[in-house]
């Protein structure tokens, strides 16, 4: 069994066993399924999140393997993911609490409790009338060049995170409608299927990039945002991207596209 819990937690978990405490929980659910749950609650006025885990089962498994992914098979994963943003300076949810026992991979029972972003809204919320109104050039701008860097610093270290859109990303805000555009803090939220290795491939790039594509395709950007972004995050001129990226930038178009005629299809959210 390994465990980590912050100072309010350990305190109120003393000599109890934490991941029956975990399952005591009570709050807002966002997410009731058999093998998961997630919710938000308050503990000594502060605010969390919890997600706990209970066992994804063989079928699962099996069926992650048969399709050549790695199953995700409980809280061990966002954990990892969160630890790595924060050696590469990006700014994600901070850690409160984290348990993970069993050693049945079907069975596993684990849990990560992260400190509630208070003051933020999703990148998806913030941007949502930017398409009837103008946004300010110079928010715009270093929104988009934020998203690049970030984007390019998880790519160039090993990260992806496979469910990259712009919901997932939280920007602090003092005043939603003024935030100071040079001193944007935005992090990154939802690792739970993130992927870390040594070099992550072109393929799973393309396919992040691809989702971010996608999430923004109907929030009024103009092309030129999409070229400022393929500068910032290949680090190089335009010219470069179109001719000795090429390859990259259409297949993440075809993703993009691919994404939005399955939304078109299905009528909901990817």
């Amino acid at each position: 069994m390994q465990l980590e819990l912050s100072k309010p937690f350990a305190q109120q978990w003393k000599n109890k066993d934490p991941f029956v405490e975990a399952e005591k929980l009570q709050g807002e659910i966002f997410r009731a399924l058999e093998a998961r749950k997630t919710l938000r609650f308050s503990l000594c006025e502060k605010s969390y999140f919890i997600k706990i885990h209970r066992g994804v089962g063989w079928f699962e498994i099996i069926e992650n393997l048969i399709r050549l992914r790695l199953p995700v098979l409980g809280a061990a994963n966002e954990y990892l993911a969160i630890k790595k943003l924060e050696q590469l300076n990006i700014d994600t949810v901070k850690i409160a609490g984290y348990g993970i026992k069993g050693n049945n991979p079907a069975r596993q029972q684990s849990f990560i409790i992260t400190e509630d972003l208070i003051n933020t809204i999703s990148l998806e919320d913030f941007c949502l009338e930017w398409k009837k109104q103008t946004p300010d050039f110079d928010l715009k701008y270093h929104l988009i060049s934020k998203l690049a860097h970030i984007s390019r610093t998880l790519h160039k270290n090993g990260v992806n995170h496979r469910d990259y859109y712009i919901c997932h990303f939280l920007l602090e805000v003092s005043n939603k409608s003024n935030p100071d555009p040079e001193n944007l803090k935005i992090s990154l939220i939802d690792l739970h299927r993130a992927q870390l290795r040594q070099k992550t491939p072109e393929r799973w790039i393309a396919k992040d990039i691809g989702s971010l594509y996608f999430s923004a395709m109907d929030i009024g950007l103009t092309r030129r945002d999409f070229y400022r972004f393929m500068k910032w995050y290949n680090n190089c001129s335009l010219r470069d991207c179109l001719t000795q990226h090429a390859n990259f930038w259409n297949r993440v178009e075809l993703q993009g596209q691919k994404l939005w005629q399955r939304k078109q299809r299905k009528g909901d959210a990817i």
